[in-house]
């Protein structure tokens, strides 16, 4: 039998063994609905609510399972609808291939229906690679670079098929002039430094008393190096909050997660380290590393790109994070002083102390951060968790644990809102054989997240392990926003974009045959997620919360962080002040010129 253009892509993406696509049909991409009916539906194709829910879904199918990311769109609002979800991957070097439909060549120009520059469109999101096929002639070299381009350089790119090169029928690159075939191959490499570069870095590495490693979503695949490494120097281990797990938290000289929703041990250990070591991350707020000139410092990064614009490195390793540790190993000394390393895990266990008793302090209903710590003992070790943006990233930022197996991923970089729900769709596609949470506020859950539970309901016999737990913090607020608006200038929330209408989440995952589970009171926390975990099937949580419970920023004072929440929650003016002064000194630092 023949096989039109749009054949040929299902079978291209078979032959790279695609096992899913993630998209909502429209007619710029009929060629291609058409030819997945012939091809009785393979790859998958997983039906989103909306496309950018898909693009979303790709994201978190890449992320999770370590492989590519496909997405589909129709021509016009489809592929527009697109954006976010691929700058979520372009801004955390996710490999995501997006295949758009556009109008007919004989329309182009003629203003037609849904036709939009989709060159100009995708040029920024996609400029790693972005190109049109035109001629069948150009299927198999423009698939396999974007593929090979998206992988190689963790990236999105875009393919863009106008409706009728869809259905020409296909011919392959001829052995002729102005023809470019191309091969399937993906042999895999690794890329290491220089030995001289190697020995360098070992030198400054040696030559601290008090050494730091900071880790991100670049160290994930290293995690027993980085262990060695740490042992070796005697050095505490901070993580960006992409690679939070990327080392288990139970290791007692982990110290969580840095920056903005970090922690107490975190600042503490950049503001004394004399060396620093950064291994695939590029964490972006400098003013939570070692003042300049205050430590020497090494990074590894697999991409030159991203190497050495974070802090004034002496050393930068342009190599695969696992073989480069191990070359460097050899070349380290181990540090037999320990009295550094004892100070770290002492400020570790005291956070957790002062963690727990916050967590812990009555609320109106439910202490947000209660919610979280009740979870993470809960979670167990092949969990893959999902966080949506905005106040609920704190309480997973610093109140989940991670250990075993565990995989957990946001929005990092990009840090938009509601991708936590088809997040979690997409990594339960990537690995249906096992559980997966989502921590998401409500804001986020209005946004989308509601509409992708119907998602979740029509998929949920295709997954093995059938648990997808989504929990919701109810508390009728934008809750993130509204303290970065006290914090700025000490006022109230404005109530005309922050307040939220109250919806019955639970109630309307039961509507659509989910179980749904609401609760108003702390001592019922644990409970109901030990219901949702066992549920046979998706299950949404409501937690009533309070948005009084404030984010306490990481250079807070010990005292501070055990006093604030109490005092606001208690209508202590003078002492919640400390928590605005606190806050207002948190955001300042972010805005336009620094500090006012």
């Amino acid at each position: 039998m023949s096989k039109d253009v749009a054949d040929q892509i299902l079978a291209r993406l078979r032959d790279w063994g695609v096992e899913c696509v993630f998209g909502y049909p429209g007619d710029g991409i009929n060629g291609l609905i058409a030819a997945w009916g012939r091809a009785e539906d393979q790859p998958r194709f997983i039906q989103a609510r909306h496309e950018e829910m898909a693009a979303f879904q790709a994201v978190g199918y890449a992320k999770f399972g370590h492989r590519l990311g496909v997405c589909v769109a129709t021509s016009g609002p489809g592929a527009i609808h697109l954006l976010n979800g691929l700058y979520d991957a372009k801004l955390d070097h996710v490999p995501v291939v997006a295949i758009v439909g556009q109008t007919h060549r004989s329309a182009m120009g003629g203003s037609y229906q849904q036709e939009v520059d989709l060159h100009a469109l995708f040029k920024d999101v996609a400029s790693d690679f972005l190109a049109e096929v035109n001629v069948p002639e150009q299927i198999p070299n423009v698939l396999d670079r974007a593929i090979r381009t998206a992988y190689g350089r963790r990236c999105p790119t875009v393919i863009i098929v106008p409706g009728d090169v869809q259905e020409l029928p296909y011919k392959p690159p001829a052995h002729e002039f102005k023809m470019v075939p191309s091969s399937l191959d993906r042999s895999a490499w690794t890329a290491v430094p220089a030995d001289e570069a190697v020995e360098r870095a070992a030198e400054v590495l040696n030559s601290g008393e008090k050494p730091a490693i900071l880790i991100g979503q670049g160290a994930a695949a290293a995690r027993a190096e980085v262990q060695q490494v740490a042992e070796l120097l005697g050095a505490g281990v901070a993580k960006a909050l992409l690679g939070k797990d990327a080392l288990s938290d139970e290791l007692p000289y982990v110290t969580g997660s840095i920056g903005l929703l970090g922690t107490r041990p975190s600042w503490e250990l950049m503001q004394e380290c004399d060396t620093l070591l950064t291994i695939g991350s590029s964490f972006p707020y400098s003013q939570f590393l070692p003042e300049y000139g205050q430590a020497r410092a090494v990074q590894i990064d697999i991409d030159p790109h991203m190497a050495g614009m974070r802090y004034p490195y002496e050393v930068n390793l342009i190599g695969d994070a696992g073989a480069t540790l191990r070359r460097l190993m050899p070349l380290l000394r181990r540090r037999k002083k320990r009295a550094w390393r004892e100070q770290v895990e002492k400020s570790v266990r005291r956070w957790e102390e002062v963690m727990e008793r916050r967590a812990a302090l009555s609320a109106d209903p439910v202490n947000p951060e209660y919610v979280a710590r009740a979870l993470s003992p809960l979670l167990p070790d092949r969990t893959l968790l999902t966080s949506d943006s905005g106040s609920v990233a704190n309480w997973y930022a610093r109140h989940i644990r991670m250990r075993g197996d565990m995989r957990g991923s946001l929005s990092g970089t990009l840090a938009t809102m509601g991708c936590g729900v088809p997040y979690a769709i997409g990594a339960k596609f990537a690995h249906p054989d096992r559980p997966v949470v989502a921590l998401v506020g409500d804001g986020a859950m209005q946004m989308n997240g509601l509409a992708e539970l119907i998602t979740a309901a029509k998929y949920r016999h295709r997954w093995e392990d059938p648990r997808l737990v989504v929990g919701v913090w109810n508390n009728r607020d934008l809750n993130q926003v509204t303290w970065e608006l006290r914090a700025m200038g000490d006022a109230p929330s404005f109530l005309p974009s922050q307040e939220l209408p109250d919806v019955p989440y639970a109630a309307f995952a039961e509507s659509i045959g989910l179980t749904g589970i609401r609760v108003e009171k702390p001592d019922e926390v644990v409970s109901a997620w030990e219901e949702a975990l066992a549920a046979n099937g998706p299950a949404v949580v409501q937690f009533v919360t309070d948005p009084s419970v404030p984010p306490i920023p990481p250079h807070a004072t010990w005292q501070q962080m055990e006093s604030t929440a109490a005092a606001l929650l208690k209508g202590d003016a003078e002492r919640g002040a400390v928590v605005k002064r606190g806050l207002k000194a948190k955001v300042q630092e972010f805005l336009p010129g620094g500090k006012s």
